[in-house]
């Protein structure tokens, strides 16, 4: 009877969970921002990976556009930050998306300076009619980017009822400037959108990354710590956890159900992350549709589970890690401190005791390392983390005891 339903649990790189829990709050704060007349606030939504950024994202698009914005965005690669004309290219591509719709005609009244001349021949204002913009128009790349993004608004406002354009970009923190290159894509954007903002044109920042982003950009540009709200999401609490874990088989007749035990069990292994809270569920829920019910109970382990996440999420990233760096990573893992924010000092501190303890500068030197490894990050206080969660716990289970779940 079990095999007719659908496991509905959705493990994933930003796929909607059959139930967001616990996420009101920074849903609230951030369509709060697209309520503004004139925007004097953009977003910044960050967190480490698997705590559902992706998918608050998406959660939020349905109410921008409920508010009469457009909604532009995309992941933000890295190929699209190597250079101020990669990421003019790139925002001009997804902006051609609603843009499309709208009609150049020859002569268009109340042109904006020059660019009553740029409008080129009648036809849609597609990707094409924009590059064309875009490279007709003098000046810096920077300047270019305005001029076209005012002309578009001016286009936009006459043809439709639009509160403004929404550029919404994942990934973000793969956005940077290259010094040695004279290229800087990431100064730019900020440039450009503060100055647009300032004009009273309506384009909103909601920029979603690691939290290595606000650090970035306030690096590039001291301003953005005022032209930026931080929404900093992190794990879920217990209750919420239990919700996204038992909401989506509730009141379904004949649908396997976790047990109390079980429940509590995906609670603690997930520590409260939603990606790993959908892995765990699905694969225990594919268990107990294959197994049946056991004297008039499902029966799943969890243990076998965690031990096939660790394969898939974990076992990857740890192959690519040093010896040595394994040593500093397992006594980093046994810091009392392991799972929030940790110190240099502490690190050379509980290395003490080991066989080969870590001098201060060897430790900085094999932080930055894992942090280009996309292991740690650091923080703008000088404090490190991991950047993946559950990592800690990871290193402290090799090995571990086996543990089943009824």
């Amino acid at each position: 009877m079990t095999a007719a339903f659908k496991n509905p649990f959705r493990p994933g790189a930003g796929h909607m969970p059959p139930h967001l829990a616990g996420r009101e709050n920074a849903i609230a704060e951030i369509t709060k921002y697209l309520d503004q007349e004139v925007i004097l606030t953009n977003v910044v939504l960050t967190g480490l990976r698997g705590v559902g950024k992706t998918v608050l994202l998406e959660t939020v698009k349905p109410l921008a556009l409920g508010r009469s914005w457009y909604w532009v965005g995309t992941d933000l690669s890295e190929s699209a930050s190597i250079s101020e004309e990669n990421l003019c290219t790139r925002l001009l591509a997804d902006l051609a998306v609603i843009t499309s719709s709208f009609k150049i005609d020859r002569a268009e009244p109340g042109g904006i300076g020059f660019l009553a001349s740029t409008h080129g021949p009648p036809g849609p204002m597609d990707f094409q009619a924009l590059r064309r913009i875009f490279s007709e128009t003098p000046g810096l790349i920077a300047d270019k980017l305005k001029q076209t993004l005012e002309l578009v608004w001016s286009r936009a406002h006459a043809c439709s009822k639009s509160k403004g354009v929404v550029f919404a970009y994942d990934e973000a923190q793969n956005l940077s400037d290259h010094a040695a290159k004279d290229q800087y894509p990431l100064s730019m954007l900020l440039d450009v959108f503060q100055s647009l903002q300032k004009k009273g044109l309506p384009y909103l920042l909601v920029l979603t990354g690691l939290p290595t982003l606000f650090p970035k950009l306030v690096e590039a540009r001291t301003y953005a710590e005022r032209m930026f709200h931080v929404v900093s999401i992190d794990r879920l609490s217990d209750d919420a956890s239990r919700e996204a874990i038992t909401k989506p088989t509730h009141g379904v007749e004949g649908c396997p159900q976790f047990t109390k035990d079980s429940v509590n069990t995906i609670v603690r292994e997930s520590a409260g992350y939603p990606y790993f809270i959908q892995f765990i569920c699905r694969e225990v829920f594919d268990q107990m549709a294959l197994q049946g019910k056991v004297h008039g109970r499902y029966h799943a382990s969890v243990t076998a589970v965690v031990t096939k996440l660790d394969a898939d999420f974990f076992a990857g990233r740890w192959a690519r890690v040093t010896d040595r760096q394994r040593d500093l990573l397992t006594i980093v893992a046994s810091l009392p401190n392991a799972d929030g924010e940790f110190a240099v000092q502490d690190i050379v501190a509980m290395s003490r005791d080991s066989d080969r303890p870590f001098s201060a500068s060897h430790v900085n030197q094999m932080l930055a390392s894992l942090t280009a490894a996309g292991l740690i990050f650091k923080n703008r206080h000088g404090r490190y983390a991991f950047a993946v969660p559950l990592m800690a716990n990871f290193i402290r289970r090799q090995p571990r005891e086996s543990e089943g779940v009824a």
